[in-house]
């Protein structure tokens, strides 16, 4: 097997693709990251490091592992939020797979494209080189809302809940709550509601397990279930010990999951039709 390359997202090339093989080709995208993040046994210490764009340093690279296999042809992503194995990556021996060789023809493929699109938007990896980006409103989103003051966080917070179908949406946001920034009720059906309370959390950085055992602490087992809301991530950690047995369970919103909820609610974003030229449909006309 071949060398890592300089950049650091190539360790997780191989995890990515054999953790998809476990999981029988198919996983949830942040599953699939918890998973590699078990199976290599990254320490806490090194999940809460951020990157400059405030995301978790570490779960940014398996996302850019994840980008350079899928533009690779090894993994695709079928719906939002799931990646799932292609047949190209099914059949791949990762005993015997040079990743590094695929790592280098993406670059090209990538660098070709930019020549042919003069004003592409970019992103840069931690590599600090540049490839497309292709939902530059995702971050555009996330430092909108990391712009923005703690109460007015709230405020929105307030909203997406009530989109989200809670009813009696209400802002605390008292000092000395413990934490506790607001409380709502979840009717699931006529018969059978849950009270909620929820916590806002605007910034860039990593919520620890320490900070969802303070939250815990404040709910005092007077509530039926918690919501934590971040703009930041949470460790592996931390998702424990929100599902911790014989407590109240505390449901963890990251930025991912808080852009996946805008994009589904309409909420601050406005939506786009657009096209990607399908390669692969031309390839018999070139013959």
């Amino acid at each position: 097997m071949a060398k890592p390359l300089g950049t650091e997202f190539a360790r997780f090339c191989i995890p990515v693709l054999q953790t998809l093989k476990d999981m029988g080709g198919t996983g949830n995208a942040s599953e699939v990251v918890d998973a590699v993040l078990a199976r290599l046994k990254i320490p806490e210490a090194e999940q809460e490091v951020v990157n400059k764009n405030g995301l978790s340093r570490v779960e940014n690279q398996i996302q850019w592992a994840k980008f350079y296999m899928s533009r690779a042809g090894y993994v695709d992503s079928p719906s939002r939020g799931v990646w799932t194995l292609t047949q190209k990556g099914k059949e791949l021996d990762l005993a015997t797979f040079d990743y590094s060789a695929a790592i280098r023809s993406v670059r090209s493929e990538v660098a070709a494209m930019r020549k042919a699109r003069p004003e592409p938007e970019v992103l840069e990896d931690d590599s600090g080189e540049e490839v497309l980006d292709e939902l530059g409103y995702r971050l555009e989103l996330l430092r909108t809302l990391k712009a923005i003051p703690p109460s007015a966080f709230e405020r929105f917070c307030q909203r997406l809940l009530r989109e989200g179908g809670f009813q009696q949406v209400n802002v605390t946001g008292r000092s000395g709550d413990g934490g506790i920034d607001g409380n709502c009720i979840l009717a699931v059906n006529p018969l059978v509601s849950f009270y909620v309370v929820f916590q806002c959390k605007r910034y860039a950085g990593v919520v620890t397990p320490a900070q969802v055992r303070e939250f815990r602490g404040a709910m005092g087992g007077k509530t039926d279930k918690g919501i934590i809301i971040t703009t930041g991530t949470f460790t592996l950690e931390a998702k424990k010990e929100s599902r911790k047995d014989g407590v109240s369970p505390i449901e963890l919103v990251d930025g991912d999951k808080l852009i996946e909820m805008c994009e589904s609610l309409g909420l601050g974003l406005i939506p786009r039709k657009t096209f990607t030229l399908d390669a692969k449909f031309f390839e018999d006309f070139k013959k």
